[in-house]
């Protein structure tokens, strides 16, 4: 004669079977939620040197000068020329400074990149205000073209209250932009120049 399960048996076999349905459900949606939710983070805290929006201008212009360095990268694949127009420059602490890059597109197709950026040393992200960067959206370059590209910015006052920073006198800037891939496009539409057959 067989044992059977008692109900009592059933019911805690169901309950621990719809707890790890459950706990797989929530990892498998962890999975497609860390991206954005490191990105949130990042841009929280400026973890990683992440850099701060802002939609203002500070309420103070400190007399403490800080040195801000920028560097411009292009990553393979990128037929770009990209620089700033200026590798360093000094600015008082709070205030709005507009600097300019400069991009080419050196090769004999319209190529399209997206820049990727952060600040060094990395724990001063939440310290680096950018008002307008170019970094929000795709660049797409036709052949050959060339643009300045601003990025207006200032370093929050609030700095100078981070023990960790006392005895900072330089930030660098960095950006280095990435190809990205262009849709495809339909062949009646390319060789026709939008007419479909």
């Amino acid at each position: 004669m067989t044992d059977r399960p008692t109900p009592t048996l059933r019911r805690r076999d169901f309950v621990v079977a719809g707890c790890a349905a459950g706990f797989a459900a929530f990892m498998v949606g962890m999975a497609y939620a860390a991206v954005p939710l490191y990105d949130w983070f990042c841009r929280a805290t400026g973890f990683n040197g992440t850099t701060q929006v802002s939609t203002a201008a500070p309420g103070e212009v400190l007399d403490r000068k800080i040195t801000i360095r920028f560097d411009a990268n292009v990553g393979g694949g990128l037929p770009w020329r990209f620089e700033p127009e200026q590798n360093t420059i000094e600015v008082k602490i709070g205030e709005v400074v507009t600097i300019n890059y400069r991009v080419i597109n050196l090769s004999a197709r319209e190529t399209t990149g997206l820049a990727a950026y952060n600040v060094a040393p990395l724990n001063l992200g939440a310290y680096f205000q950018k008002i307008n960067c170019f970094c929000f959206n795709e660049q797409k370059l036709k052949a050959g073209e060339k643009r300045e590209m601003p990025v207006v910015f200032y370093v929050d006052p609030a700095l100078v209250r981070d023990s960790d920073a006392a005895d900072l006198n330089s930030i660098t800037l960095s950006y280095t932009f990435y190809p990205q891939r262009e849709p495809s496009r339909p062949v009646a539409e390319t060789r026709t120049g939008g007419a479909k057959l």
